[in-house]
């Protein structure tokens, strides 16, 4: 079972969550929660996944990011939002979100995207992925940017895990694609982490793009919320 909580100033949006995600067979909603108690029940509960309101009027949502991130063992975080490119994003990758759901998601599509979460995926909007890259262009001033010129160092194989980790894909669909094992995978990412001297795949991804391995606006980029 995938373990989820739901952190959402609005109780109409939790249940909301709630309803359509205990639909699936192999996903549970363990908690729903305002942001002010939103770290203590991650503490208390242990989720894989949380989907956390980027916006809420009694603590900001990139505050309860951060202060989960630092939790040991930290589940993976999606931040939940009402604009398709919130002027967060960028500060909410940085800081170890694993992509954005909007909160108009298509009930059927939902369930699939937090399965993604839970295996490693990265997942995001399509208009947020372009705010995204729009804001890293792939040209320009790479010499002087030191978070891209370090992917330059990567070997060959760990450039086409990388490309790869930016399409939103799961160690397990990585490994079908390049013929590898999923454990296997897992140790190149570890070792693409540690090289880059990011914390996550989505910041190892915007690096990716900064150092123009991704074609396209955000073309093979970050996983959009249709769950391609």
């Amino acid at each position: 079972m995938i373990r989820v909580v739901v952190v959402d100033d609005e109780a109409l949006v939790r249940s909301g969550f709630q309803l359509i995600l205990s639909a699936a067979d192999d996903i549970e909603v363990v908690a729903t929660t305002a942001g002010a108690g939103a770290v203590d029940t991650v503490r208390r509960e242990r989720p894989d996944v949380v989907l956390l309101d980027i916006r809420m009027p009694d603590v900001d949502g990139l505050t309860v990011l951060r202060e989960v991130r630092e939790l040991p063992e930290p589940p993976v975080v999606a931040m939940l939002t009402t604009f398709d490119a919130d002027e967060y994003i960028l500060t909410a990758l940085r800081s170890g979100a694993a992509g954005f759901l909007l909160k108009d998601t298509e009930p059927d599509q939902l369930a699939q995207l937090v399965r993604s979460l839970a295996a490693g995926g990265v997942v995001m909007s399509p208009k947020a992925s372009r705010a995204v890259w729009q804001s890293h262009p792939g040209s320009g001033a790479r010499a002087e940017d030191p978070g891209a010129a370090r992917v330059g160092r990567l070997s060959e194989r760990e450039r086409e895990v990388l490309v790869l980790v930016a399409e939103g894909l799961s160690n397990a669909d990585i490994g079908t694609r390049i013929h590898l094992s999923a454990g296997t995978v897992k140790d190149h990412v570890s070792a693409i982490l540690t090289k880059l001297r990011v914390s996550s795949r989505v910041q190892a991804a915007l690096l990716a793009q900064r150092a123009g391995l991704l074609d396209g606006p955000f073309g093979e980029g970050l996983r959009p919320e249709s769950g391609r």
